[in-house]
């Protein structure tokens, strides 16, 4: 049985300034997608240009800041947000939801886009793979900062969180950043590297992630304020991720089985 660390949340300090380590991930998240971006871009020079790319990026991480906040509020934390409007806007105390992040990227880069006259799923594609980079960036950091932690459970690898009891519990963070930082990435990155119809990439970001993080809710704790939506066993995070895993699977089957045009016999 393992025991959590304790990380210290704040990395270091600036004067009166202290710099956290959930910070420091979204900092790594977003260079990281930046990089990793830059580099197909050398690839394709004609078809994506190096500000563009900065742009993108930009973007990306202003609807995961802005829509995963909002996702936090409305998905997870509603009641407190009535009892407390401007809660919304205090984002030092903490709360962010992957399902709404991604909703705030989707109509950012609709709007991208638009402004560079490419088509939102051209778009899309080209950044699914890297997605997965800052999500594992982001896991890590759920976990040097003891949140989200996992069922109780007697497996060997098991951990206490002394900060929540002293039960052995999942490190579904680690899970999380394993699935869908690591091998997620590793599949989308490896699917992309050569031509796929549109939106064959978007498909298996969708159908991935959301196989992934339903699959790991079953060990990781319910939120206390929600707790489980239905039948004992169905959480939040799995009424979000069915709709990926259904859209994904569908982008997918258009993705290989569009129409084709008639032709004059």
């Amino acid at each position: 049985m393992l025991t959590f660390p304790e990380f210290n949340p704040i990395a270091f300090s600036l004067g009166p300034i202290s710099i956290h380590w959930y910070g420091i991930m979204y900092l790594i998240a977003f260079g990281g997608a930046w990089a990793l971006a830059s580099y197909r871009q050398k690839k394709v020079p004609e078809q994506w240009s190096s500000e563009q790319i900065s742009d993108l990026v930009f973007y990306g991480a202003l609807g995961v800041v802005l829509g995963g906040r909002m996702g936090s509020v409305f998905f997870y934390n509603f009641d407190r947000f009535l009892g407390d409007p401007l809660w919304l806007f205090r984002v030092w105390e903490g709360g962010m939801s992957f399902h709404g992040g991604l909703l705030g990227v989707l109509v950012a880069l609709y709007f991208f886009s638009r402004s560079i006259g490419k088509g939102f799923w051209e778009t899309a594609d080209f950044i699914a793979p890297f997605v997965p980079f800052g999500l594992g960036a982001g896991r890590l950091g759920n976990f040097i900062g003891g949140e989200l932690w996992g069922r109780p459970t007697d497996v060997a690898w098991g951990m206490v969180f002394p900060h929540v009891d002293q039960l052995s519990r999942h490190a579904s963070q680690l899970y999380e950043f394993a699935l869908e930082g690591v091998v997620l990435f590793c599949i989308l990155w490896w699917y992309s590297s050569t031509h796929r119809p549109r939106l064959a990439v978007s498909g298996v970001f969708g159908l991935g992630y959301g196989s992934f993080r339903f699959f790991v809710e079953f060990f990781r704790q319910p939120d206390q304020q929600i707790g489980f939506i239905a039948m004992e066993w169905l959480t939040m995070g799995q009424l979000l991720s069915a709709p990926m895993i259904l859209a994904g699977a569908l982008l997918l089957y258009l993705a290989y089985n569009k129409p084709r045009p008639l032709t004059a016999s």
